[in-house]
């Protein structure tokens, strides 16, 4: 792609990406069309499709002249979406011939964290300031700073908990995230803070078998304790002593087939599905060839592209996949919602158009690998290979999602520059293009816009995959070290707030 000023994806497209700023008149353009925004590459006359990646992505509104930007001014979504479903391509993924390792913190269950923090996780949003309270007083004392194997203290607050069914999806989708993060691996012990009137009722929680260990699990109610001071003052030793308990475990030699990656994109744009979600779709076949997991969401953000997934699934996993799409269409119905409400604003400066142009895009995250399950949202991941997790297209909704179900560690890419982290996971931020690594460096670990120069997928996969392995060792990424993941900790709300 070096000195290329057009860029076509497959040969039966009509459109191509400009890879730089052109003018009128330059290759080919008729009018000014921005760097990542499409060209017609043909006339397209009105009610024809329009080609990205070899797949529709949308149909024309009006007469397009060959040359033209085309945006949203005559590209519209239309009614036809997908491909051919029943074509089954599934092509396991080979075994790695050299087994990798990280340095990681065994678990009880089995499991591997990339991080030893303490959590303090709260049930219901009228614990959130007190949790931050503990939080603040155990830096403030020093009360870990001995600790050399404890990362520190994560509270966990949230804006939910009551006001809500006692009973349902709502209430059901809200402890399995709760349980999920009480569980996680990146937690080497949990305090557990409660009010005591709220609907999400910390006995419930505490009564998983999952958390019956004291070592590891305790548990206050800030109404029992006599307050906001005397919770506080209770908490400190409670959270030395589980602190202890997390600091005998050090990191060790384990095997990569424990990592468990959450991919995300935000912020994304019209290099996106070119450079940055193909490399890391080659990073996650590499994960899945050692034994490991990796798992894509935004279930509103495969719209379109699902094929892509079914074509790669056994039968069972791929109804299981359409039975998410078709309960999505029906909650956007229900809400006066579309499926089409993406992308964002930010997203078309970008130069994406429609949602089939974004899922597109967004489902090279997966890479080739088989598709071996469909989950619920924060339900727990028990299976290895390339799994998905039916989530929003709202990032820190979705990460917290694949957080709650396992995932040791977060890649991320975008276009826009979205900034987040998302304690006590660890989050490796990928820029798709070279302007937004000059301008943001700070906040990004890897550039993939020099894809657009000339490097190799296959060798910016591999750079991905090799800066998983050590940050699950325990390199800081951009996100941890600006102190990030305070507040992205964004359970999914369904239901009525009552």
């Amino acid at each position: 792609m070096s000195g290329a000023q057009i860029l076509r994806l497959h040969t039966d497209d009509n459109v191509g990406i400009a890879l730089v700023d052109l003018k009128p008149g330059e290759a080919g353009a008729s009018e000014a069309i921005p760097r990542g925004h499409k060209m017609a590459l043909e006339a397209i006359p009105e009610g024809a499709f329009v080609r990205k990646y070899g797949q529709i992505i949308g149909v024309a509104t009006a007469d397009i002249v060959a040359g033209a930007h085309v945006h949203t001014q005559n590209l519209g979504v239309g009614t036809e979406r997908g491909g051919d479903a029943d074509t089954l391509e599934i092509q396991p993924i080979a075994p790695a011939s050299v087994r990798d390792s990280f340095l990681g913190y065994k678990r009880p269950d089995g499991r591997v964290g990339t991080r030893n923090f303490i959590g303090i996780l709260t049930t219901v949003n009228c614990s959130g300031s007190v949790a931050h309270f503990i939080a603040e007083e155990a830096e403030r004392s020093g009360l870990l700073s001995d600790l050399e194997n404890v990362d520190g203290v994560v509270p966990i607050a949230h804006g939910s908990g009551c006001g809500m069914a006692g009973q349902g999806e709502g209430y059901e989708t809200l402890m399995r995230t709760l349980a999920g993060y009480a569980q996680h691996p990146n937690f080497g012990a949990i305090l557990l803070v409660g009010l005591g009137c709220e609907v999400m009722q910390l006995p419930v929680l505490a009564a998983k078998k999952e958390l019956r260990d004291p070592s590891r699990f305790q548990f206050l109610t800030i109404q029992n304790a006599g307050g906001t001071r005397k919770t506080v003052e209770a908490a400190l030793p409670v959270l030395r002593q589980l602190a202890e308990t997390a600091n005998r475990t050090s990191r060790e030699p384990v095997s990569a087939e424990h990592l468990v990656i959450g991919m995300q994109c935000g912020g994304s744009d019209g290099l996106s599905g070119i450079t940055a979600n193909p490399a890391l779709g080659i990073a996650s076949d590499m994960v899945v060839a050692q034994g490991g997991t990796s798992i894509l969401s935004e279930t509103s953000e495969i719209y379109g592209a699902e094929h892509l997934l079914t074509r790669r699934a056994k039968p069972e996993v791929a109804e299981a996949l359409m039975e998410r799409i078709a309960w999505w269409e029906d909650y956007c119905a229900r809400n006066g919602g579309e499926m089409d409400n993406n992308p964002s604003p930010g997203n078309k400066r970008g130069g994406l158009t429609t949602i089939l142009e974004k899922s597109l895009g967004a489902v090279a995250k997966g890479g080739s690998a088989p598709l071996e399950a469909v989950y619920k949202y924060a339900e727990p991941v028990d299976r290895r290979g390339f799994v998905f997790m039916d989530s929003p297209g709202y990032d820190p909704c979705s990460v917290t999602g694949q957080v709650a179900s396992g995932a040791n560690l977060i890649v991320f890419t975008t276009g826009r520059g979205s900034v987040s982290g998302y304690r006590p996971v660890p989050c490796i931020k990928i820029a798709t293009n070279n302007d937004l690594w000059a301008r943001m460096g700070e906040d990004m670990d890897i550039n993939c816009g020099d894809v657009i120069d000339g490097v190799p997928l296959a060798d910016k996969g591999a750079e991905i995959y090799r800066m998983m392995l050590d940050v699950a060792s325990g390199r800081p990424t951009k996100s941890e070290a600006q102190g990030f993941g305070r507040v992205e900790f964004i359970p999914w709300q369904i239901g009525a707030v009552m």
